[in-house]
C-alpha cells in the first residue's frame, strides 16, 4: 500500500454513519480554508500555485503500514485530504503539475477541509470537518451543486470533488503551459485570481511528502 493509498482510507463508519477520521488509517478505501477562500462570480475558488512536474507520479515508498504525517501547519485531516487529491490524480493518469494545480486550490478554498454549508442544509448531514458560508459552495474544492458541479452528497466526498476538479482543469486549452495559479483560476473563475500564488511553496512541501 502506498503512502497515498494509506492517506486516502480516511473515513470510517461509526453506528451506520460514515465520519471523517483526525487519525491516520491504514485501510484502502477512498472517501475522505486557507480560511478564506476566493469567489468566482458566485462560487468560491481555490488558490496555491504548484509547481509543476511531468507524468504520472509514483509512490516512492510500496508498504508502508500508515500514511505520513502532516507537514508543518496542518492536521491528520488534512493531510488525508491531501493525499486523496494525490491519488485521483494517480489514478487518472495525470501529471505531477495536475496535483500542484489541486492542491493549491485545496488549500485556497478550504484549508483542505471538506466543509459544509448552511445554505445547504443536507451538506450538514455528511461527513464534513466545518463549515463555510459562500452561496452554495461545498466541500474541498468548494464546488457548488447550483453550477453543476454535482450533487450534495458527490460534492462532500472529497474524492469526488477532486475528479470533479480535474475533469474541468484538463479540459481548459494549454492548462499545462500555463502557471499553476492561472491554471487553477481558469477552472475556478475566482474573483481573487492572484490569490492561488500564495499557496504553492505549501503545496509543494504537501506532494512531496506523499509521493
Amino acid at each position: 500500500m502506498s503512502l497515498v493509498a494509506a492517506a486516502v482510507g480516511a473515513i470510517i463508519v461509526v453506528s451506520g454513519a460514515e465520519q471523517p477520521t483526525t487519525e491516520p488509517v491504514a485501510i484502502d478505501a477512498a472517501l475522505p480554508r486557507k480560511t478564506s477562500a476566493a469567489t468566482r462570480g458566485g462560487d468560491r475558488v481555490p488558490s496555491t500555485p504548484v509547481p509543476s512536474g511531468s507524468g504520472a507520479v509514483p509512490s516512492r515508498s510500496s508498504t508502508p503500514s500508515r500514511p505520513p504525517r502532516p507537514v508543518t501547519g496542518l492536521n491528520q485531516t488534512q493531510m488525508n485530504n491531501a493525499a486523496v487529491i494525490v491519488r485521483v490524480a494517480q489514478e487518472r493518469g495525470l501529471p505531477r503539475r495536475a496535483m500542484l494545480v489541486a492542491m493549491m486550490t485545496g488549500l485556497q478554498e478550504s484549508s483542505l477541509r471538506n466543509l459544509a454549508n448552511p445554505s445547504v442544509p443536507a451538506s450538514l448531514d455528511r461527513p464534513n470537518e466545518g463549515s463555510g458560508d459562500n452561496f452554495d459552495s461545498l466541500g474541498v474544492f468548494q464546488q457548488r451543486p447550483s453550477q453543476g458541479w454535482g450533487s450534495v452528497a458527490q460534492l462532500m466526498n472529497p474524492r469526488y470533488a477532486a475528479g470533479a476538479f480535474y475533469e474541468r482543469l484538463v479540459k481548459v486549452s494549454g492548462w499545462e503551459s500555463k502557471s499553476p495559479g492561472d491554471a487553477a483560476q481558469a477552472v475556478q473563475r475566482s474573483a481573487e485570481p492572484d490569490a492561488y500564488a500564495d499557496h504553492e511553496e505549501r503545496a509543494i512541501k504537501i506532494i512531496e511528502a506523499l509521493l
